[in-house]
């Protein structure tokens, strides 16, 4: 049953970013942090003086740029500056530790490289780092070593002419997750960038009256998809330096955002913050969340704390955001939602057969927003990319209704005693038990069973911590034969660089524990 989504008429230009603001009120806010603010022509003066700035330094367009750095309103500043320079922008994420790093410097090739002066040791560790053509610039430098972003942002250029765009100019390379490899370089040119905010700003309605807040990395595409998406409408974008409920709780009571996105990790967070009241969400209009299931648990604290609910959307670097609960129709709980502006989906078996109604399979998809390949990885772009649609990898069914539901990655199944175990599933379950704050689960290799179902979880604070055996009852009274074998308490979640669960060291850790090193 294939999913359709309305149709997306036109791309975004990005000559055209700052346009409305430009047009209907140069001189208000446009991009907010708690520590600055740029009104909408200091925006678009500033980028441009620091895109002639960074051109000068002897930088071409084409060539690749990358920067580690934090939530700031600078790295938006920066996104726009290499557009209008015609740089391709590398975001690293902030979690990034020397060996990611270098991998990233190494795919892409980067010329230079623009980091927080708080990660210095961590670059001097890189082997790649202090070999690059341009070398590196900093944010928040103490020191006189020059250039700094500052010098880049405030001097006068000695040329401000800046080279003409081609849309089929690569301009982003983001890098996946790295959970079931190493990181691939996502590479999207202006073109399919376009289409991608297009498609979001459209579908999720923003309006120039909204007050959009990322709270996620806008390293990530998830929170620059909403920051440009913001701005492309003429809306504000307030920037949020960190996801606690320390920064967010006063951003949300200080500027009175309108629109909310967060991953479902930092959101129930935010939602169980001790200081968190219903009236510090009275101004928001949409709270979406993806990136991860969201757990029913969520959903219930959410609406039960906020009186709204979450809109689950579901996307990838690799096409942007292909399905949501729209804010104009039905919101499904638990759904993925329908196809979004622009993009058509087909759920297949692995014959590449359409499968019918409610029936799990892997969700292609195709529109015009998909990446145009992996960075210097021709072999793993023709995996993904084929006859112009996109193997997500992704176990999801649709119901008659054409809203999807997620049931995990094709390579996370569970296949236990010949029967698909979604570990999602597992997660919701155990997160329903009071004393579970955060859930994991995963499939360890059984010579008997083929796979058994082992999962892992944090307790809630002031919570008194279950044993096994209970959880182990909990899951098997809700799900029967899909229960884990075992349950083990971790201090803390391992989050991969995203922020979703890591299971790639779950699964080391269940090695470790059915083998350990003597």
């Amino acid at each position: 049953m294939p999913q359709i989504g309305k149709p997306l008429t036109h791309s975004l230009d990005f000559a055209d970013l700052l346009k409305v603001g430009l047009e209907t009120k140069p001189d208000d806010p446009a991009l907010v942090s708690a520590e600055m603010s740029w009104t909408w022509r200091e925006l678009e003066d500033a980028s441009s003086r620091y895109a002639a700035n960074l051109l000068a330094l002897g930088l071409k367009p084409g060539d690749r740029i990358a920067s580690l750095m934090p939530n700031r309103t600078a790295l938006i500043l920066h996104y726009i500056a290499c557009l209008k320079a015609r740089l391709v922008s590398v975001p690293l994420n902030y979690r990034y530790m020397p060996p990611e790093i270098d991998h990233a410097l190494e795919v892409t090739g980067a010329s230079i490289l623009f980091h927080h002066a708080e990660r210095d040791a961590d670059v001097a560790a890189s082997k790649f780092a202090s070999s690059l053509t341009l070398g590196a610039f900093r944010y928040a430098a103490d020191d006189d070593r020059t250039p700094t972003f500052g010098q880049l942002l405030e001097a006068d250029p000695a040329s401000p002419e800046l080279p003409e765009p081609d849309p089929d100019d690569p301009a982003f390379v983001f890098f996946t997750s790295g959970s079931t490899g190493k990181p691939k370089g996502v590479t999207h040119s202006r073109r399919t960038l376009g289409w991608l905010i297009a498609s979001k700003a459209q579908s999720m309605e923003v309006t120039p009256d909204d007050i959009l807040l990322p709270g996620a990395s806008i390293s990530h595409i998830g929170g620059l998809m909403v920051s440009f998406s913001g701005l492309s409408r003429g809306a504000r974008v307030d920037v949020a330096r960190t996801f606690d409920g320390d920064e967010l709780l006063p951003l949300l009571r200080k500027t009175r955002p309108t629109f909310l996105c967060m991953l479902p990790a930092a959101l129930i967070l935010l939602v169980r913050d001790h200081g968190a009241t219903r009236a510090d969400f009275a101004s928001l209009r949409l709270c979406i969340s993806g990136g991860d299931k969201v757990s029913g648990q969520l959903e219930s604290e959410f609406e039960n704390k906020t009186g709204l609910e979450i809109h689950e959307v579901y996307g990838m670097s690799e096409i942007g955001l292909s399905h949501g609960n729209r804010p104009d129709g039905r919101n499904k709980i638990g759904s993925m939602g329908e196809a979004l502006d622009g993009f058509h989906c087909e759920v297949r078996d692995d014959d590449g057969n359409e499968l019918p109604p409610d029936q799990p399979g892997r969700l292609w998809v195709r529109s015009k927003a998909t990446m145009t390949h992996y960075w210097n990885r021709p072999d793993a772009t023709a995996e993904t990319l084929v006859d112009g649609w996109v193997d997500t990898g992704d176990w999801v069914s649709v119901d008659e209704d054409g809203f999807a539901w997620f049931h995990g990655r094709k390579k996370q199944i569970i296949v236990h005693d010949g029967s698909n175990i979604s570990p999602q599933e597992i997660e919701e379950v155990l997160m329903e038990h009071p004393a579970v704050a955060a859930a994991g689960v995963i499939g360890v290799h059984d010579q008997v069973h083929g796979e058994n179902v082992y999962a892992y979880i944090t307790v809630q604070d002031d919570a008194a911590e279950p044993t096994s055996q209970d959880l182990v009852r909990f899951a098997r009274e809700r799900v029967g034969y899909k229960a884990p074998e075992h349950v083990f308490v971790l201090d803390e979640m391992p989050l991969n660089a995203t922020g979703k669960t890591d299971r790639v060291t779950l699964k080391k850790m269940a090695e470790e524990q059915i083998h350990p090193v003597p």
